[in-house]
C-alpha cells in the first residue's frame, strides 16, 4: 500500500513539474496529473536505460527524477501532436 502511496506522490510531482517546465498551456485535472507523472516516470526511464544501459532503473536517483519530467514533457508533445486535450 505504501508503495502505491509513493508512485501517486511522486506521480503528481513529477507531473506538476512537467506541466510546469513545457511551454504553453497544458490543462488538466490531478488525476491526469498523476498519471502524466507516472507515465513520465516509465518514459523517462525507458530513455535513460537506452542511453546508459543501466539494468536498475527502479533506484531513485536525481537523473531519474530529471529524466521523469523529460518523459512527461514527451508524453504532452505527443498528446498536443495528436490532437489529444
Amino acid at each position: 500500500m505504501l508503495n502505491i502511496i509513493g508512485w501517486i506522490v511522486i506521480g503528481l510531482i513529477t507531473g506538476i513539474l512537467s506541466r510546469f517546465f513545457y511551454p504553453g498551456e497544458v490543462p488538466m485535472n490531478w488525476f491526469w496529473t498523476i498519471l502524466l507523472g507516472i507515465g513520465g516516470s516509465l518514459v523517462g526511464g525507458f530513455i535513460g536505460g537506452l542511453l546508459t544501459r543501466q539494468r536498475d532503473m527502479l533506484k531513485p536517483s536525481p537523473a531519474g527524477f530529471i529524466m521523469s519530467i523529460v518523459g512527461g514533457m514527451v508524453l504532452i508533445f505527443i498528446a498536443h501532436r495528436f490532437g489529444i486535450r
